[in-house]
């Protein structure tokens, strides 16, 4: 085949399938629904859409919803699992002493940081004296972890607060 011929079939291939590819039903929106079936959405009263393709996907109909069943509140504390009063002491008690030695561990770590920044100058190493980069860098590392320290000893504070008061049994 010369080079000729094959441009001319390549040619008449493309103007035979370009009526093909060019054309596609009309489609109807009716709200949310969309149709092809022209008798079934002028009926209905739908509008044609046109210009552009449209292409819809069917998704699954949510399901329906639970029946009105009894709420945790509605149950009542007969359908939750009891526990003892010594027990919940118990347990806040636990948690309490938990809670104070990660504050203790936290404000440790914050005194470390504190004394390694000394006061937005930490002392200079051996890396520091050939990269002044790597100081900036170090520098500003250990002002966010003194942020980050401070922001966890807050936060182990306010988790205290919120926990039932240590009685004189537990101590």
């Amino acid at each position: 085949m010369k080079p000729d011929e094959k441009t001319l079939a390549t040619l008449l291939l493309i103007a035979l399938t370009l009526p093909v590819a060019l054309t596609q039903e009309r489609v109807y929106r009716c709200g949310n629904e969309y149709t092809n079936n022209a008798t079934r959405g002028k009926a209905r009263g739908c509008k044609l859409i046109e210009g552009g393709y449209v292409t819809v996907l069917q998704g699954n109909r949510p399901a329906a919803a639970p029946a009105p069943g009894p709420t945790l509140a509605a149950a009542g504390p007969s359908s939750a699992p009891r526990v003892s009063s010594s027990d919940q002491k118990a347990r806040d008690s636990d948690a309490r002493a938990i809670l104070e030695a990660e504050l203790r561990k936290a404000e440790a770590r914050h005194a470390e940081l504190i004394r390694e920044y000394n006061d937005g100058t930490p002392e200079h190493n051996a890396l520091d004296l050939r990269n002044p980069q790597r100081y900036a860098e170090r520098t500003a590392e250990l002002k966010a972890g003194l942020s980050r320290s401070e922001s966890d000893i807050a936060g182990i504070k306010r988790e205290l607060a919120r926990q039932p008061a240590a009685s004189a049994s537990a101590n």
